[in-house]
């Protein structure tokens, strides 16, 4: 919905809230599609969210469950918090159970178990429950058990009147077919099937060389494999290859939005689910360890200047320029971190070509040294009439731009190696090298010139 619209849709809603007038609420939130309710969901103060909300169920739980969905399992998680468990599971009926399981995986942990104790006593239920049971950010759990597939034993015109028979099943983007045990041995696109004769088996149209996931593969993967082959969906298949299950693009979507804001986040040093809105006291909680850490390394860093104190004393126009060397390698470092986490992230960086990834950042990180180091040699020596601090300077900046990056490449590589995150441990590790090599090869090299050349060279 375009921003302007929203605005004044927003403001209808407040207004008709503010009122009371519930039946013109109604009938204006049933006019929004699912989407643009979880917009206006947003953007509502908690109060009169739960209002909206609990209004559109009484009249239209369906769609007030599917702009729930679209708001995310987090936020809408924190919608129903406030109902029973018997409410919640017959209102998470109203979605596909990916999406179901989801939302409770974000209730509070005894609500959730609640939830899942009424489930288990209704067999329509089953499904979400199951999904539950798979680890979390893995293929089965995100994706959606109610998948279209057909005997290789069936015609062309068998399978279209069993695909125009199909109620209860997610789009059908892709036609799996499975032999007697439900094992996946082929795929069938829908353009095929109708150009076909209509007593033509499936097994003699049918594709074999087939992509497909595995129950337990990481979520990350699987939009990888997405994004690589250009699917619209992607089957699940369990340890013995029989099909369980199918992963939409919607749901890739989705997944692809998740991990991107999560390696942002934690480039950051924050949590995943830290947002906006949180409460001030769950972002402190959420901020403060992390920063203790940096707080730390910090004084690492500052060990570092202590051990120049004599050559700081002697020579105090240092103190001035302390933070440029620093600061220029740290923002090197994490340009270089951003790119080598992405590539990781995107699987294009590998062991095997660590290398020459490696090669390609110190040669820019020494180019980058070099051009930085020159305009600020230059500067200082203008500024302050001294060659030799404007040489110091320049020599220091070469020196901790290639520090900068060269650890950008290896420590990222490194942890992903001990099987950490890279994008949550890095930055720390690499503010703390850049710093203390920034510090060390600034002042170290002034202390030098101090000894052979004196603070006027």
């Amino acid at each position: 919905m375009p921003q302007r619209k929203l605005d004044v849709v927003l403001d209808s809603v407040k207004r008709l809230l503010r009122v009371g007038a519930t039946s013109n609420l109604v009938n204006l939130l049933q006019k929004q599609h699912p989407a643009d309710l979880a917009q206006l969901f947003s953007e509502l103060p908690d109060k009169d969210r739960q209002a909206a909300f609990s209004l559109l169920v009484e009249r239209n739980s369906k769609l007030a469950m599917e702009g729930l969905s679209e708001l995310g399992p987090e936020a809408g998680a924190a919608l129903l918090s406030h109902r029973s468990a018997e409410e919640i599971v017959k209102l998470t009926q109203e979605l596909p159970s990916d999406d179901a399981a989801a939302i409770i995986d974000y209730l509070p942990e005894e609500l959730s178990v609640a939830v899942l104790e009424v489930i288990q006593k209704r067999p329509a239920g089953g499904d979400v429950g199951d999904l539950l049971e798979y680890p979390e950010r893995t293929a089965g759990r995100i994706m959606n058990p109610k998948v279209f597939a057909l005997s290789e034993e069936m015609t062309a015109g068998e399978a279209i009147t069993a695909l125009q028979n199909s109620r209860d099943v997610e789009v059908v983007f892709y036609l799996y077919v499975i032999d007697a045990r439900r094992h996946l041995v082929g795929v069938v696109s829908l353009r095929r099937l109708l150009l076909v004769p209509p007593a033509t088996p499936l097994k003699r149209i049918m594709t074999t060389d087939l992509i497909s996931v595995h129950v337990d593969t990481d979520q990350e993967e699987v939009a990888r494999q997405v994004a690589s082959y250009n699917l619209l969906a992607i089957p699940v298949v369990d340890e013995e290859n029989k099909l369980v299950g199918v992963i939409t693009v919607d749901d890739v979507i989705d997944v692809i939005k998740d991990e991107a804001t999560e390696d942002v986040y934690r480039l950051a040093g924050l949590s995943g689910d830290d947002r906006v809105f949180s409460t001030p006291s769950e972002s402190l909680r959420k901020r403060l360890p992390w920063l203790q850490v940096n707080l730390v390394t910090a004084f690492l860093a500052a060990s570092v200047v202590a051990l120049f104190e004599g050559t700081i004393a002697r020579w105090a126009t240092l103190a001035v320029f302390m933070p440029v060397v620093a600061g220029m390698g740290g923002n090197a470092a994490m340009q270089t971190l951003t790119v080598i986490v992405r590539g990781i992230a995107l699987g294009e960086l590998t062991f095997a070509n660590t290398r020459k990834a490696l090669l390609k950042e110190a040669a820019v990180g020494l180019a980058n040294g070099f051009g930085c180091g020159l305009v600020a040699a230059l500067v200082v020596w203008a500024w302050k009439g001294s060659p030799g601090l404007g040489a110091v300077i320049g020599a220091a900046m070469v020196i901790n731009m290639f520090v900068a990056a060269t650890a950008g490449t290896l420590i990222p590589l490194g942890l992903r190696a001990l099987k950490v995150d890279p994008a949550l441990a890095s930055s720390v590790f690499i503010t703390t090298l850049t710093d203390v090599f920034g510090f060390l090869s600034f002042l170290g090299l002034a202390s030098l010139l101090l000894r052979y050349v004196g603070a006027g060279g």
